[in-house]
């Protein structure tokens, strides 16, 4: 096998900042190189200048594809290369597809670019490559906008988009990280296979070593521009010399326990002691008190462009008929893949969706329909923290606005706000100079500190957490996740705990709920539900988790 990459003392920089340091390594076809780090290492820069598509100083000893310096290639060698030679899978394809040309459009115009195929071979072709990436009637799908499709099925035409045209290198930036895990097993299988049956080298960027084990043959870690260890992924895994390694390996939650707390990364590398104790199993208790929550045969209906015979006009129900009660002090896990109407019921506890039947009961009120003030103060009592901390954060607001707002709305702290603040602000972990500052001055994580702030500012006894730790990397995730222990059995509130992880549910819940397609799959202790699921949905969401196993 012959070096796709061959790549010696890499450096990366933006004007004075060295943001990837002496970084060498190579990739031969027929094998799979998976590059591991947190935001901000340096992988997402470093397949961007492979591609060619960075604007940034870049130097090294040797920087070549398949014997072909790319140090100094203009604008339209780059081009050549890029879909015939080299193609990347992007980690958000929403974002990378075209939202104005249809699918099979899209994965055609790559062929007609960069071969002798006229139309009509090129449509033959697509529709090939779609059969190939396993896309559900995929004559149909060709037509399809990619709004049409989900995230699965369009993850898959950006793979059938970089096959087009056969290539020797495969980039694949972070594709799983916004999947469900059910959609990430097929993802990586799918990747695995037709790399398997074409022979191409892959690089494989991620953040989550539990994929890593899913899909590499070698591995190389980064921190903050610097290589950390880069070997055989069965050596990386289960032997690391490096102590960041370790605590990648470390700060997952585990699946078969349930510690006290998770150990992060600073544990390791610092040295420290982390109590990995077996946390007592609290659910019995709390369901012995009455609910502070109780949700009757709830249902949400969205309707439908089709209209029925008669004029009635048909309607999709993305919540129906769920009943569920959530105790005082307990966490409830609320978990299922994208569409089973999980952020729609949250949504309907807050009246950010109004419910069309059932009933939602608040400390045995009845808060089904409330409006105005009555429905402010509720808001008060049940908060949420939002999946993506920056979309969630008004950008021209300064850390101090963001946190008096809303006990100026709720008549809060007069004129203590900005002590409070700065209270909170320290107890999630960021200091007093973080008060001045606007959001796009944080990283992600410190960013969902600063939501998780805001909903601690006037004093809920309900946070939602609506996929709050899905987009952040595996270590910050570790961090956020004891921060929301800590807080819970400071302040003595209650969560509902939602994702699509079900490691992470299964770890934060007292109580577990599975969802699918608006229903209720399964309801439970989270320990027993994960130990002796009922439902084969259940058990398919289970054996989906990646894990690092010998």
């Amino acid at each position: 096998m012959g070096k796709v990459l061959d790549i010696q003392s890499l450096n990366i920089s933006f004007g004075e900042t060295k943001v990837v340091k002496d970084l060498s390594f190579s990739l031969e076809s027929g094998r799979t190189l998976a590059i591991v780090g947190e935001s901000g290492s340096g992988k997402s820069v470093t397949s961007l200048a492979i591609m060619g598509l960075l604007k940034a100083n870049l130097e090294a000893e040797v920087f070549e594809f398949d014997g072909t310096s790319l140090v100094n290639l203009n604008e339209d060698e780059h081009r050549s290369l890029r879909g015939n030679q080299m193609a990347m899978i992007f980690q958000e394809p929403m974002t990378a597809l075209n939202p104005s040309m249809r699918c099979g459009q899209q994965v055609a115009e790559m062929i007609l670019r960069h071969t002798d195929s006229d139309k009509s071979e090129a449509e033959k072709q697509t529709l090939q490559l779609f059969e190939e990436v396993q896309i559900p009637n995929p004559k149909d799908k060709m037509m399809a906008w990619p709004h049409e499709l989900s995230g699965g099925q369009r993850q898959r035409v950006m793979i059938a988009m970089a096959l087009a045209c056969s290539p020797k290198l495969l980039i694949a930036d972070e594709p799983t990280t916004a999947l469900d895990v059910t959609v990430q097993k097929e993802i990586l299988r799918l990747i695995r296979r037709i790399q398997q049956d074409r022979g191409m080298a892959v690089l494989f960027i991620t953040h989550d070593l539990g994929v890593v084990a899913e899909v590499a043959d070698d591995v190389l870690v980064l921190f903050r521009g610097e290589l950390q260890e880069f070997g055989p992924a069965q050596q990386v895994l289960f032997q690391p010399k490096s102590k960041y390694t370790e605590g990648l390996l470390a700060c997952r939650p585990p699946v078969d326990t349930k510690p006290e707390k998770l150990t992060t990364v600073e544990d390791i590398l610092e040295g420290r002691k982390v109590d990995t104790r077996e946390k007592p199993d609290k659910a019995n208790d709390f369901a012995s008190k009455p609910p502070i929550l109780e949700i009757r045969n709830l249902e949400k209906w969205f309707s439908l462009k089709s209209v029925k015979l008669f004029g009635d006009r048909e309607v999709f129900k993305a919540v129906n008929d769920v009943s569920v009660a959530l105790y005082p002090g307990e966490t409830l896990g609320l978990v299922g893949e994208s569409g089973c109407g999980k952020s729609t019921l949250s949504r309907c506890l807050v009246h950010l969706h109004e419910a069309d039947k059932g009933s939602i009961f608040w400390k045995g009120r009845d808060i089904t329909h409330l409006k105005g003030g009555n429905l402010r103060a509720l808001r008060k009592e049940i908060q949420m923290i939002f999946q993506d901390p920056f979309a969630s954060l008004n950008p021209r607001q300064k850390v101090v606005d963001i946190l008096t707002e809303p006990m100026t709305v709720h008549k809060l702290y007069r004129g203590q706000k900005v002590e409070r603040a700065r209270f909170l602000l320290e107890r999630v972990g960021l200091g007093e100079a973080a008060l001045n500052k606007y959001p796009h001055e944080f990283s992600g994580g410190q960013r969902q500190r600063i939501g998780i702030a805001r909903a601690l500012a006037v004093e809920p006894e309900l946070l939602i957490c609506d996929e709050s730790v899905s987009a952040l990397d595996v270590s910050v995730q570790s961090q956020v996740l004891n921060l929301l222990n800590e807080l819970k059995e400071e302040f003595g509130f209650s969560y509902l705990f939602i994702s699509h992880d079900l490691s992470v549910v299964k770890y934060m819940s007292d109580h577990l709920m599975v969802m699918k397609s608006g229903k209720i799959e399964e309801y439970g202790v989270a320990s027993e539900v994960y130990s002796n699921p009922q439902s084969t949905y259940t058990k398919q969401l289970i054996d989906s988790i990646p894990t690092v196993s010998q």
